[in-house]
C-alpha cells in the first residue's frame, strides 16, 4: 500500500477538483446520501490515501471528503450544511461489464485523466484490499486498520457486496465477516464501535463482537473517525423485520418470537448498565427531555396538517410525564442501542436473537447519541416496529400487533425484573415521540405510509391523560 499523506495537498487538492464534476452527479443518488433534496454546491477535502497506487492496472483512492449545500428548514431536526462522506474511489483503465452498475465517471482533467472512476465495494479485488489491512493491522498515512487480537482474521475470504443497505455500505467475507463501511462519518467515538465492544468484555453473546475496525487519525488524536468495522457474519440468520412479515404472511404466531425478542433487548441492557454507569434522571433532566418532545411535536405539526388535531391530547402525555417530575419521581437513564426496531435485529437458526447496528439515529449529533436515555426509549422503538408489521402485509392485523407488544415486554420483563408496562406514563411519552416522528418521515419520504403512525397517533392521543 503507498503511504500517501493523509492531509489535503495540492496535488490531492487537484485530484478532487477533476473528480468534482462526476461527484455532483453521482453523489446524491447514493441511498446512503444524507442531503437528499438539496443541491451540493461544491466539496472540500478532509483527507486522501491512496490504499493502492492509481497509475496500477487498478488503483484504489480513500476519500474524506465534505459535501457542501445550502442549509434548509430543519423543523427539528439537525442541520448538515457539510456533511463529510467517506468514500472509496477504484480506478481503472476501463470498467469490465460486471463493473458497469459502479461506475462514477471518466475523468478528463487532472492526475486521473483518462482513467475511469468507479464504487469500488463492487469490485472483490478491492474489497479484498480492505480485509487485509484489517488482518495486517496497516497503518496507511492517518488510516489506521486494527481489531481484536483475539480474534484472527484468516485470508482467501471471497467478498460479496450487500445490497439492502442505506445509510451505510456493507461487505461479506466468505460468510465469516461482516464489514460495515460508515459513509457519512464525524470525528469521534461511534457507539457502533464503543458498544459492542464494551459488550464482549462483558461476555454478551446478544452482540456480534467486533474483530477489526479502520479509524482516520487526522487533527485531534483523541476525536478519530470511525470508518468500518467488522464483525462475525451470523450465517443463516434472518432479518427480524423480514421474518416478521413472512411469519405474519403464513398467520404463523410470532408471540414466541417476540418474547425470546424482549429477553435479549434485557440482556443486552442488563450488559450495558454493567459495563457503563446508570445515571439518575430529576425533575430539571426530565423537564429538557419534556421540552425536547414538545418541540418535535410542534415543528411536525406545522408540516403535517394531518397531524394538529391531535397535538392537544399528544401534548398532555408529555406533560403528564413533566407532573410526575415535579412531584419527585425521578427515572434511571442509561446507554442504550437507540434506535431499536426488527430490523436491527437478527435470529439464527436455534433461534436466538442478535442486536446490531449500535450506531443510533445518524441524523442526530453525535454527543446526543452517546448519552444515557430511559431504554423505555429502546422498548417504544420496538413496540413501533411491531405496529409498523402488521400494518405491511395485506390487511392490517392490529390484534397480532398487540399479542406481539405483549409478548415483547413480558419477555423483558423476564430477564430485566421489571415489566415496561409498569411505566406507562413514561413509555406512552415515548411511544407518541417515535410516533410523531414517523409522520414526519412518511410525510417528507414516503407519503404512502403515513396512515400507519397516523393510527398510532389517534390510539396515543385517545389513551392520553387529558
Amino acid at each position: 500500500m503507498s503511504e500517501a499523506a493523509t492531509h489535503p495537498t495540492t496535488a490531492q487538492a487537484g485530484l478532487l477538483a477533476s473528480l468534482e464534476p462526476l461527484l455532483r452527479e453521482w453523489l446524491p443518488r447514493q441511498r446512503w446520501f444524507a442531503g437528499k433534496g438539496r443541491p451540493v454546491t461544491g466539496f472540500s477535502l478532509v483527507a486522501a490515501t491512496d490504499l493502492l497506487p492509481p497509475g496500477g492496472t487498478l488503483g484504489l483512492v480513500h476519500l474524506l471528503v465534505r459535501a457542501h449545500q445550502p442549509e434548509a428548514p430543519t423543523l427539528g431536526a439537525v442541520p448538515h450544511p457539510a456533511d463529510c462522506y467517506q468514500l472509496l474511489i477504484g480506478v481503472r483503465e476501463a470498467l469490465p461489464p460486471r463493473l458497469a452498475p459502479a461506475l462514477i465517471g471518466h475523468v478528463s482533467d487532472g492526475p486521473l485523466a483518462g482513467r475511469t472512476v468507479y464504487e469500488a465495494l463492487y469490485d472483490p479485488r478491492a474489497a479484498t484490499v480492505l480485509l487485509e489491512a484489517l488482518r495486517t493491522r496497516a497503518r496507511v498515512g492517518a488510516l489506521r486498520f486494527d481489531g481484536d487480537p483475539r480474534r484472527p482474521i484468516g485470508d482467501g475470504l471471497v467478498p460479496r457486496r450487500v445490497t439492502a443497505e442505506q445509510s451505510n455500505s456493507s461487505v461479506v467475507y466468505g460468510d465469516t465477516f461482516i464489514l460495515k463501511l460508515l459513509r457519512r462519518v464525524v470525528p469521534g467515538t461511534n457507539p457502533d464501535l464503543e458498544l459492542p465492544l464494551l459488550l464482549s468484555h462483558e461476555r454478551c453473546p446478544r452482540v456480534p463482537a467486533p474483530t477489526g475496525w479502520l479509524l482516520a487519525h487526522l487533527d485531534d488524536p483523541n476525536e478519530p473517525y470511525v470508518l468500518a468495522v467488522l464483525q462475525p457474519y451470523l450465517r443463516g440468520a434472518s432479518d427480524g423485520w423480514e421474518l416478521a412479515l413472512r411469519e405474519l404472511a403464513k398467520g404463523e404466531d410470532f408471540t414466541p418470537d417476540a418474547r425470546a425478542l424482549g429477553r435479549a433487548t434485557a440482556e443486552v441492557h442488563t450488559a450495558l448498565a454493567r459495563a457503563l454507569p446508570p445515571v439518575t434522571l430529576g425533575h430539571t433532566r426530565i423537564r429538557l427531555l419534556v421540552g425536547g418532545m414538545a418541540e418535535r411535536l410542534e415543528a411536525a405539526a406545522q408540516a403535517v396538517p394531518a397531524l394538529r388535531p391531535y397535538a392537544p391530547a399528544l401534548h398532555s402525555a408529555f406533560e403528564a410525564l413533566a407532573g410526575l417530575a415535579a412531584e419527585g419521581r425521578s427515572w434511571t437513564a442509561q446507554r442504550i442501542h437507540g434506535d431499536l426496531h426488527l430490523g436491527q435485529c437478527l435470529r439464527a437458526p436455534s433461534g436466538a436473537w442478535s442486536l446490531i447496528d449500535f450506531e443510533g439515529e445518524p441524523s442526530r449529533p453525535l454527543a446526543e447519541r452517546r448519552m444515557p436515555q430511559p431504554v423505555v426509549r429502546d422498548i417504544a422503538g420496538m413496540l413501533r416496529s411491531f405496529d409498523y408489521a402488521a400494518h405491511s402485509a395485506g390487511p392490517p392485523a392490529p390484534q397480532w400487533a398487540t399479542a406481539c407488544r405483549a409478548a415483547y415486554c413480558s419477555g423483558y420483563a423476564e430477564v430485566a425484573g421489571h415489566d415496561p408496562r409498569t411505566e406507562p406514563v413514561l413509555l406512552r411519552a415515548y411511544e407518541t415521540d417515535k410516533a410523531v416522528y414517523e409522520v414526519l418521515y412518511e410525510a417528507r419520504h414516503r407519503p404512502d405510509w403515513l396512515p400507519v403512525p397516523m393510527a398510532a397517533i389517534r390510539r396515543l392521543a385517545a389513551d392520553a391523560t387529558p
